[in-house]
């Protein structure tokens, strides 16, 4: 496997040839590094994650997981993918949608029943987002913040080996949140994953980004120091 878990070169992301919206002429991500890319709405954020998942196809240029270039499906469950609308299931239960992250990652597509294993990855992770005491409650009945709580839980029951995170910290009171970074932070360095999240607060950025990315309508600066926010401009 590469020694690098995600690779950019040349890349131009957007949506058509005509509007291209953000440039990357080189980016290397390696295990256990959590990036955090900001800037103001529209210029392409998620687009950049939506990128790296596979879901939208590059403009130009090569982004490469695990090694194999875009198109290339990486291993069942290495990818964990938090949505801003979380794509939960809304009339099943919390139990229910953490588990399927966790049969995602640990059993074939082919299992009808989960293992007791699948079952107690599950209880853990929704532990560790405090929501053990809403296991069968059906999601919809949940707050907005309780509902990104359990997209978290389902992600690291799952136990990609990167997680692309969307505003997963926004909606949390300051306790909250708090625990949140703390139990993902966590997760991260325990398993050497690598944590790409998308965030608008600066701060909140800062608080747990190894290095940062802003973007501002432009290209990105290719040499981006640790811990240092770059400003991107045309």
């Amino acid at each position: 496997m590469d020694s690098k878990v995600i690779s950019i070169d040349g890349l131009t992301i957007g949506y058509t040839k005509k509007s291209p919206l953000v440039e990357i002429p080189s980016l290397e991500i390696s295990p256990g590094e959590i990036i955090a890319i900001t800037g103001p709405s529209g210029v392409g954020k998620t687009t950049l994650i939506r990128t790296i998942a596979g879901i939208v196809r590059p403009l130009f240029g090569r982004v490469s997981l695990f090694g194999q270039p875009f198109g290339i499906r990486p291993p069942r469950g290495s990818l964990g993918y938090i949505p801003q609308r979380l794509g939960l299931v809304r009339h099943a239960s919390v139990l229910h949608n953490v588990m399927l992250g966790a049969r995602a990652g640990h059993s074939s597509p082919y299992r009808i029943f989960p293992s007791r294993k699948i079952k107690d990855l599950s209880l853990d992770s929704i532990s560790r987002m405090g929501l053990s005491g809403k296991l069968y409650e059906p999601v919809r009945k949940l707050s907005g913040g309780q509902q990104k709580r359990v997209a978290i839980a389902r992600t690291i029951a799952q136990s990609p080996q990167i997680i692309l995170a969307d505003e997963f910290l926004s909606e949390l009171d300051e306790k909250t949140l708090e625990m949140v970074k703390t139990e993902v932070v966590e997760f991260v360095r325990k398993e050497s994953a690598t944590l790409i999240v998308v965030e608008h607060d600066v701060s909140r950025a800062r608080s747990i980004a190894d290095r940062m990315l802003v973007i501002d309508d432009g290209r990105v600066n290719p040499f981006i120091s640790q811990t240092t926010a770059l400003e991107v401009t045309k």
